[in-house]
């Protein structure tokens, strides 16, 4: 089969799609054969070795797919044909993929593949981070940064979906209308925003901030928070980690929260299940409807992944095997 595989570690130019064999499944996997996979920014990460998950080289790329079950193990609900989307957390870049039968997920009725391979991180992270982590509550206020990529927009979509108002920031107008196509109520770009956040809510603040990004918007986004408001920090994809000067913290009595999602969901067996039935009745009424910016063949996944890593992205990023 071919396997898109991390060969060195010098970033997406450097990534291969081999011919390598099938995966062998163990007792306890599913054997998928991947329709499409959805990138994402760990991918790059990986591609470069900064990932805080370090495989032996060669590897392959990827960890999220969707596809059909070709083999499960007795005894398991899942059957040959059935169509499912998983986490893998590596080798969904590849024409079949073995997976724990726990992170193997039914795909609803309706969902394409390729929008089923956006689901797994993204919207399970969303999940994670708002109710979780964030303890949203209807007509509360959400800020989103980075609001125009995979976990921005998915973050759009179940905010609105579970009744918050939704103030999406992000680099260009262009991203600016696909925050807004996601749900955004308000879109405004990076450069001043606190300043647009203080305006368009009177003053009040938000009650939420969810970031992805972190880097040099940090300090302006605690700035935006209403006492007691929380931000929620995702990731890094500005590079930078941002630093907290705590003080301001006690001042405003609000806090900064960490959302781990997989470190948190991998040590809870049965947690994605249940993640997963919360989310379902969301992805059948349409509510949450995954953007995709750029669908590419497999073999072109260097090509997709410095999309991600050149900050290019608008929505998510996905492959598709066939």
């Amino acid at each position: 089969m071919r396997a898109v595989q991390v060969v060195r570690l010098d970033g997406p130019a450097a990534v291969e799609v081999r011919d390598v064999p099938e995966p062998h499944r163990e007792p306890d996997q599913v054997l998928v054969d991947v329709r499409a996979s959805g990138v994402n920014f760990p991918d790059v990460l990986q591609s470069k070795g900064l990932y805080q998950y370090k495989p032996d080289l060669p590897f392959t790329l990827g960890s999220e797919v969707a596809g059909v079950v070709r083999e499960a193990p007795d005894g398991s609900p899942l059957r040959a044909g059935d169509r499912v989307a998983a986490f893998t957390t590596t080798g969904a870049f590849a024409d079949v993929v073995a997976a724990p039968a726990d992170v193997v997920l039914p795909l609803p009725d309706g969902i394409g593949f390729a929008a089923g391979a956006c689901l797994p991180m993204n919207y399970l992270t969303a999940h994670f981070a708002l109710l979780v982590r964030g303890h949203l509550r209807d007509g509360q206020t959400v800020l989103v940064q980075g609001a125009a990529g995979g976990v921005g927009t998915a973050v759009i979509q179940l905010a609105v979906a579970l009744g918050a108002r939704v103030i999406a920031v992000v680099s260009t107008e262009e991203k600016a209308e696909v925050a807004r196509a996601a749900g955004a109520h308000e879109a405004v770009l990076a450069d001043g925003f606190k300043d647009a956040v203080k305006g368009l809510t009177g003053g009040a603040g938000v009650d939420l901030v969810v970031d992805p990004v972190g880097g040099d918007r940090f300090t302006d986004s605690l700035r935006c928070l209403a006492p007691e408001g929380r931000l929620l920090v995702v990731g890094f994809t500005a590079g930078e980690i941002p630093t907290v000067k705590v003080n301001r913290l006690l001042l405003g009595n609000i806090d900064v929260v960490g959302v781990g999602w997989g470190a948190y969901a991998f040590a809870r067996p049965g947690y994605l299940q249940k993640q997963w039935a919360e989310l379902e009745p969301y992805l059948r009424s349409g509510a949450l409807d995954p953007v995709i910016g750029t669908t590419l063949p497999l073999d072109r996944a260097a090509e997709a992944l410095a999309i991600i890593d050149e900050r290019r992205v608008t929505g998510k990023v996905v492959l598709e095997t066939v």
